[in-house]
């Protein structure tokens, strides 16, 4: 049967003989009540997990902060949770004036007033306060201490002095963290540069040479140091209540859990593994993987998970494919200079240890994964891009596979494994 990955706003049919394709990885499916997402949103809040009712939690005149995720993340629809939460949390005798929204960016640029007015809807900016976090401000950052692993902690000092903390995101695999969601709206959602870098450079081994600890990965939280440490530090805040959205790889909402910042975020993990993680019995020694087409290939940057799953799944010095359109280029000025700055790994990572940011990480694994592989990047960016590194850069499909057979003494020999939904099945060797 014929297979086709997507790639931008087309697809391309993978021209290998059937029996040569092994396995074709896709996400599982998992039978859960239709609701709409304002269901969901209720049915979660009505039964927290690990905590009481919001409503029930709250008291008329104390200070409430809500920490939503930032324009790169709207398919959360943070307008339509905070409509349901407000609501609940008017009914409990809080008034608007005792609510302060912060959109959690973390080190991502600033928002214009716009984009924050869209994210929480035109009805919500004229009554509530909201603010967009400034990991600068140092005037409104309040130190909490200092983690067992050395990460000194400031956060945003208005939700640092508010009774309650209410942390709104979404729960997907993540690189690093292991998961999103959860303590990761306090660390790096509202906490200063400091704080983020040093958190985000746990994912490095220590010593310069020693490359990424290899227990900092999608999926991974037991073990994880960065993700202890966010949460050690996330804690210093307090137990925060979560309302946290699990979505399908169309960003289509399944189910939302409520409660506790950390049983109700282990709850939403647990199903995004049993949605996402799928289970293979050994690594193949060709792998082709798309990261879902537009726009989840819109830049080199953007499929930065596709690239990580793959390395789950492929024999070490394996072929690896990856089609990523990448129509508005790198994405990001840190990936661009990792790639294009440096022609060896040790000064990146030398640049990467000394300015950390996941941009920059991003290019580092790039051209990491060039290293130790076959890397065939199929993509509408030049090749001029990515000379200095060792990634094959080709424009379809059809060139990649005439390449890969080249370099491989002119015949592709070998099992394939094909993942169309690269950016959301993560592989687990078992």
């Amino acid at each position: 049967m014929p297979h086709y990955l997507k790639y931008g706003d087309r697809e391309f049919e993978v021209r290998l003989p059937d029996e040569q394709i092994k396995l074709v990885l896709e996400p599982n499916h998992i039978e859960l009540l239709k609701r709409t997402p304002r269901e969901l949103i209720e049915e979660a809040l009505d039964n927290p997990i690990g905590a009481r009712r919001i409503e029930e939690t709250v008291k008329a005149g104390e200070k409430v902060c809500i920490v939503i995720s930032d324009v790169t993340r709207s398919w959360q629809k943070p307008g339509m949770i905070l409509g349901v939460l407000l609501e609940r949390l008017n009914g409990a005798g809080i008034r608007d004036e005792d609510i302060v929204i912060i959109s959690a960016r973390g080190t991502h640029r600033a928002q214009t007033d716009d984009e924050l007015r869209a994210l929480v809807t035109d009805e919500i900016y004229s009554r509530i306060r909201v603010v967009d976090h400034d990991p600068s401000d140092e005037s409104n950052l309040t130190y909490l201490g200092t983690t067992s692993r050395g990460t000194p902690v400031k956060l945003n000092s208005t939700a640092v002095d508010s009774d309650h903390v209410i942390l709104i995101g979404g729960v997907l695999h993540h690189f690093l963290a292991g998961f999103s969601g959860g303590r990761k709206s306090v660390i790096p959602g509202i906490s200063s540069k400091e704080t983020v870098q040093a958190n985000h450079s746990l994912s490095l081994n220590r010593g310069l040479g020693s490359g990424g600890d290899p227990n900092v990965k999608s999926g991974r939280l037991d073990g994880n140091p960065l993700h202890m440490d966010m949460l050690e530090g996330a804690l210093m805040l307090g137990h925060c209540f979560i309302v946290n959205i699990v979505a399908d790889d169309n960003y289509r909402f399944v189910k939302a859990f409520a409660g506790d910042m950390v049983k109700a975020h282990e709850e939403a993990c647990m199903l995004v593994d049993r949605m996402n993680k799928v289970r293979i019995d050994r690594l193949y020694p060709i792998v082709i993987a798309s990261a879902g087409g537009y726009p989840k290939d819109i830049n080199v940057y953007q499929p930065l998970k596709t690239l990580c799953h793959m390395l789950e799944c492929t024999e070490p010095g394996g072929i690896m494919i990856m089609l990523s359109e990448s129509r508005e280029g790198f994405g990001s000025p840190d990936t661009e200079k990792q790639i294009t700055g440096y022609d060896n790994m040790l000064d990146r990572e030398k640049a990467l240890r000394e300015k950390y940011s996941i941009g920059a990480h991003t290019g580092y694994l790039f051209a990491d994964t060039a290293e130790k592989y076959t890397f065939i990047y199929v993509t509408d960016f030049g090749p001029e891009n990515f000379s200095k590194t060792k990634m094959h850069v080709v424009r379809t499909l059809d060139e990649a596979l005439d390449l890969a057979a080249a370099l491989r003494g002119g015949k592709l020999a070998g099992d394939v494994l094909l993942m169309p939904n690269g950016s959301v099945t993560l592989p687990e060797l078992v």
